[in-house]
C-alpha cells in the first residue's frame, strides 16, 4: 500500500511540478563535516559562474557559460550563479546572497543564484523591481530543490536558466496551468486511490513476519560517528529555534493557546539532553568497548531523529497558530511598546559598566565589557526593523513586514539581555565576594585548629598555604582591582587542602591513642606471659634446655624494647609486646617438652626415679637445680657443728670432679658407693 501512495504522491507532485523542499540547515545528514571551509561573500568575475567549492568539470563550466550567455541575449536579463562550501561572515544565505548583489551592484535585470554546497543551503536572489514576478522567481526557486539535493550542480543551473527562460511579464499564464494541472491531478489520484483499495481489498497479503533491516547496520563505526555528530548539531539548532518561536508565539498568543507546543519542545529537549549525556559518555576518559560505542552512536541518531520528527509534526500547526492573529499592526504596536520600554534599560549599561569597572579587575569583567555597545547595536538593528515594518504594511507586503517585525523583536530581546547581563554579573560578583570573606573566617578556624596540633611536616606546609592563600585573597578583595571570582576559586581550593590534612592528621591521632589503650592491655599480657614462663623455667631449670631459655630471654628483650617506645612511638611498643607473648609463650612450650625428655632419665640406684613432675628428694633437686647451685659453689666452706664433722672443702668430702657417672679414681681401682649415716 505505501507502494502506491507512494506513485500517486509521485503523480501529483509531477504534475505539479513541485518538491519537498528540505530546509537548508537541515538538509544534509551525513556529508556535511564541521570542518568544511567556510567562504565570505565573494567577488563576481566577468564570467557568469564563480565555482568557489570546485564542484563543476571543465565541461560543465563551458556549458553553462554558453546557457547562462544564451539567455542573457534573449531575455536582456542576467542569472549569476556562485557556489561556495559554506556561506560565512554573514552565515545567512540570504544577507550572505544580498551582500553579494551589493558589492558587485547588481541591477534590476540582474539576478543571482548562491549555492553552498557543504553548507547544503542557497539563496536566489532578484529586484523587485525587475522583469520577472517575484512569485515566478519563488517558483523557480522552489524547482532548484530536487537537483541541489541529489548535488546535481549543473542541473540546478539548467533548471534555473530554463525558469528564467519561461517568459518576463505579462500575464501569469503558468499559475494558471498550474491551479488547472492540478485539480486534474487531484481528480486522477482520487479515482486511481480508489482503484487501488479495492484491489487490495480483494486480494489481503500476509503480514510479512520477517524483522525490517536497520539502514545503519550497513554503516561503518566512523560513518556512524559523523552521523551522530551531525544530528546533535542539527537538532541542537533546530530545538534551540524551536523554543526561541514557542516564547515569542507566546508572548503574542498566550499559554493557553501555545501548552501543547511547549509539551512538544520540552519533550525534544529532553530527548535532546539524553543524546548529549551519551555524547559525553563516549568522550570522557573512561574506555568503552567498540559494541558500546556503536550502540550509544546509534541511541544518539535515533533520539534525534526522534526529536526532529516531534518538531517537525508540529511545524505546520505552529504556522496556523501564528496566522490565526493576521493582524501585524498589533503585532507592531506591541514590539513598539517592548522597544521604548528596553531604552531606559540600554541607556543605563555604559554606566552599569563604568561602576563596575571602578572596583573590579578587567579579567572579571571580560564577559559584559562589549554588551553596552552591542545592546545600542541591537536597539538600532530593531529601530530598522520597525521602520522596514510601517514601510512594508504601507505597501501592502504584510509578509515580508511580518519578518521585519519578527526580526526586530529578537533584536530588542537580545537587547534586554545583553544590558541585563550587566546587573547579573553585578550580582554575582557581590555573592561571590561575601562567600570570599566567610570562607576567610573559616579558614582562619582551621589555620587555628591546625596550629594547635603537634608539629608534624604535613602540618606546617598546609598551615604555611593557607595562610599565603589568606593574605593574597584579602589583597585581592580590596581596593579598584577586586577579583572575587579568582579570590573564590583560589580559598576553596585552599580550604580542600587543609580540611584533608587536618583529617589525616586527626586521624593518625586516633590511631594513636586507639594504639595506646591497646598497648598497654598488651603490655599486661605479656608480662604475666613471661613470669609465668620464666617461674616454670626457673623452678625446673635442671631439666631445661637453651632453646626456652632463649625464648625467655628474647621475650624480655621485645618486652623491655616495649616499655622504652611505648611514650614516643605506641604503634612500634605495641609490635614489640605482641612479639613479647609470642616468645614467652614458645618458652613455656619449649619448656615443657624438655620436662618430657627429663621425665624418661634413669632411674636412681636405690631403685627409684627422679621424680621430676611429681617431686621427690633428691629428683625435685636435680629438677629444681638445687644440687646443681650448690655444686658449682652453693655449699658452706666449713663442716657443720663444732667438732668441724661433716662436708668439708678438702679430705673426704665431695670434689668439684667427683659428682658425675663413672669418673670417679680410688685406691686399688675399686668402685664403691655411700649413703646417709
Amino acid at each position: 500500500m505505501r507502494a502506491r501512495w507512494a506513485v500517486v504522491v509521485g503523480l501529483l507532485l509531477g504534475v505539479l511540478g513541485v518538491s519537498v523542499a528540505v530546509p537548508p540547515a537541515l538538509a544534509d545528514t551525513s556529508s556535511a563535516a564541521s570542518s568544511a571551509p567556510a567562504t565570505a561573500p565573494v567577488p563576481l568575475g566577468q564570467d557568469y559562474l564563480t565555482d568557489e567549492a570546485g564542484v563543476l568539470s571543465a565541461r560543465e563550466r563551458t556549458e553553462l557559460e554558453q546557457r547562462l550567455t544564451a539567455l542573457s541575449k534573449a531575455k536582456d536579463l542576467q542569472l549569476f550563479v556562485v557556489f561556495v562550501d559554506r556561506f560565512t561572515d554573514p552565515e545567512n544565505r540570504q544577507q550572505w546572497t544580498e551582500q553579494v548583489a551589493k558589492d558587485n551592484d547588481l541591477g534590476d535585470r540582474q539576478y543571482l543564484l548562491a549555492i553552498a554546497t557543504d553548507g547544503r543551503s542557497y539563496y536566489l536572489s532578484a529586484s523587485e523591481d525587475g522583469p520577472i514576478p517575484l512569485s515566478q522567481v519563488d517558483r523557480i526557486s522552489a524547482s532548484l530543490v530536487n537537483d541541489l539535493h541529489d548535488s546535481d550542480w549543473a542541473g540546478a543551473v539548467r533548471t534555473a536558466a530554463a525558469g528564467f527562460e519561461g517568459g518576463s511579464g505579462g500575464p501569469d499564464l503558468v499559475g494558471i496551468v498550474l491551479v488547472i494541472a492540478c485539480i486534474l491531478a487531484i481528480v486522477v489520484a482520487i479515482v486511481v486511490l480508489i482503484a487501488m483499495r479495492r484491489r487490495a481489498a480483494a486480494r489481503i497479503r500476509p503480514v510479512s513476519t520477517e524483522p525490517v533491516a536497520d539502514p545503519l547496520d550497513a554503516i561503518s563505526d566512523d560513518e556512524l560517528e559523523t552521523r551522530a555528530g551531525s544530528a546533535l548539531v542539527r537538532t541542537d539548532d533546530a530545538v534551540t529555534s524551536s523554543t526561541e518561536d514557542l516564547g515569542f508565539a507566546t508572548a503574542q498568543f498566550g499559554d493557553a493557546s501555545t501548552a501543547v507546543f511547549t509539551d512538544v519542545v520540552a519533550k525534544a529537549k529532553a530527548k535532546l539532553d539524553e543524546a548529549f549525556s551519551l555524547k559525553q559518555r563516549l568522550d570522557d576518559e573512561i574506555p568503552d568497548t567498540d559494541a558500546q560505542r556503536r550502540e550509544w552512536y546509534l541511541r544518539i541518531i535515533r533520539l534525534c531523529e526522534a526529536a526532529d520528527t516531534a518538531l517537525n509534526a508540529n511545524v505546520a500547526a505552529f504556522d496556523e497558530l501564528r496566522a490565526l492573529e493576521k493582524d501585524a499592526e498589533q503585532a507592531l504596536a506591541h514590539l513598539e511598546q517592548h522597544r521604548a520600554a528596553a531604552t531606559s534599560v540600554v541607556a543605563g549599561a555604559p554606566a552599569a559598566l563604568l561602576t563596575l569597572q571602578g572596583s573590579y579587575d578587567a579579567s572579571a569583567l571580560s564577559t559584559v565589557v562589549e554588551n553596552p555597545g552591542q545592546a545600542a547595536s541591537r536597539l538600532a538593528l530593531a529601530d530598522a526593523g520597525i521602520a522596514d515594518a510601517h514601510r512594508l504594511l504601507a505597501e501592502g507586503k504584510r509578509g515580508e513586514a511580518a519578518f521585519a517585525i519578527r526580526t526586530a523583536e529578537e533584536a530588542v530581546l537580545q537587547a534586554d539581555q545583553l544590558a541585563a547581563a550587566l546587573t547579573t554579573l553585578r550580582d554575582d560578583l557581590h555573592a561571590a565576594e561575601e562567600k570570599a570573606r566567610a570562607l576567610i573566617a573559616d579558614l582562619e578556624q582551621d589555620v587555628a585548629a591546625a596550629s594547635a596540633l603537634p608539629p608534624s611536616p604535613e602540618r606546617d606546609a598546609v598551615v604555611a598555604a593557607t595562610r599565603a592563600a589568606l593574605a593574597q585573597a584579602q589583597t585581592d578583595l580590596t581596593g579598584t582591582g577586586r577579583r572575587p571570582m579568582a579570590v573564590l576559586e583560589v580559598l576553596t581550593a585552599a580550604n580542600t587542602r587543609i580540611d584533608e590534612t587536618l583529617s589525616a592528621i586527626r586521624d593518625a591521632q586516633q590511631q594513636a591513642e586507639r594504639a595506646r589503650q591497646v598497648l598497654e592491655q598488651t603490655l599486661a599480657q605479656a608480662r604475666a606471659e613471661i613470669s609465668t614462663a620464666t617461674t616454670y623455667i626457673t623452678t625446673r631449670r635442671g631439666a631445661m634446655g637453651a632453646d626456652p631459655r632463649t625464648r625467655i630471654a628474647q621475650a624480655s628483650a621485645e618486652y623491655d624494647q616495649a616499655e622504652a617506645s611505648r611514650t614516643a612511638d605506641p604503634a612500634t611498643a605495641l609490635q614489640h609486646a605482641q612479639r613479647a607473648i609470642s616468645l614467652a609463650q614458645e618458652a613455656s612450650a619449649l619448656a615443657d617438652r624438655s620436662l618430657d625428655v627429663f621425665d624418661g632419665g634413669a632411674a636412681l640406684p636405690s631403685g627409684g626415679s627422679w621424680g621430676g613432675r611429681g617431686g621427690g628428694d633428691l629428683g625435685g633437686a636435680i629438677l629444681g637445680g638445687i644440687i646443681g647451685g650448690i655444686l658449682s659453689g652453693g655449699g658452706r666452706s666449713s663442716g657443720w657443728g663444732p667438732g668441724g664433722g661433716g662436708w668439708r672443702s678438702s679430705g673426704g668430702g665431695f670434689g668439684a670432679s667427683g659428682f658425675g657417672g663413672g669418673g670417679r679414681s680410688g685406691g686399688g681401682g675399686r668402685s664403691g658407693s655411700g649413703g646417709r649415716f
